[in-house]
């Protein structure tokens, strides 16, 4: 299955893109399955991903825990929480 992660704020700046497909075996996934993905990349990306703590995700503009489901086709994104002010 193919997926569209999407990154955002420091996480963009850290791996140097905005977005990147991330293809898995069989038809779904966890969000906790494909940011494992994202690291195995490589340095820079794993580097990016140390503090998990401070990353946040979302599948299709939802926000979504380790758990979530994600299907071919769908959008991840991962990004630093975020304040208001």
């Amino acid at each position: 299955m193919k997926v569209k992660v999407i990154f955002f704020a420091s996480l963009r700046d850290a791996v140097g893109t905005g977005t990147e497909t991330v293809e898995r075996a069989g038809d779904s996934a966890s969000v906790a399955q494909v940011r494992e993905a994202v690291i195995a990349k490589g340095e820079v990306w794993a580097h990016a991903f140390r503090n998990l703590k401070r990353i946040r995700a979302a599948v299709n503009q939802e926000l979504a825990g380790d758990d979530a489901a994600v299907k071919e086709g769908d959008e991840v994104a991962f990004f630093p929480p975020v304040t208001g002010g």
